[in-house]
């Protein structure tokens, strides 16, 4: 992976929801994140349009490069989902940096616990402090479909 340096050169992160390039983030999630499969568009500018919002662009083209999605109160708790880097872009860190911006957003207002679920990343989640959840069986879930 290259240094942080060459992605902040290259890429800025914004929460701003109006640079979300929807049609992309979908064409990304729906044909290639294994959870994501098949989601539909309409699913996805719901998704979207109620859940706080990431992107990493090319600071020159000014292109979607990443998405990060987040499910929070804003007060004590944050979902992060739908993390998805460019394959044009992968290895410039971007993945990390938008955890981080979503880290760094939420923390000042009380966030204090953050979630997530991957099958492969595991590595990169815990550079930033991500551990197994420390006692899994508290935890339940339904799954409708």
């Amino acid at each position: 992976m290259k240094d942080d340096d060459t992605s902040a050169q290259r890429y800025t992160v914004s929460g701003d929801p109006a640079r979300l390039d929807a049609a992309r983030i979908h064409a990304w999630l729906s044909t290639d994140a294994y959870w994501a499969m098949g989601r539909t568009r309409e699913q996805q500018d719901r998704m979207i349009a109620g859940s706080l919002n990431f992107g990493a662009y090319d600071r020159i083209s000014g292109r979607q490069a990443a998405y990060a999605r987040v499910i929070t109160d804003r007060a004590s708790f944050a979902w992060i989902c739908d993390v998805y880097v460019d394959r044009a872009s992968r290895g410039h860190g971007l993945g990390t940096r938008l955890v981080t911006a979503v880290r760094d957003e939420l923390a000042p207002l009380g966030v204090r616990r953050f979630l997530l679920a991957t099958k492969d990343a595991h590595g990169v989640y815990a550079k930033l402090g991500f551990t197994p959840l420390a006692e899994p069986d508290m935890w339940m879930a339904l799954q409708l479909g």
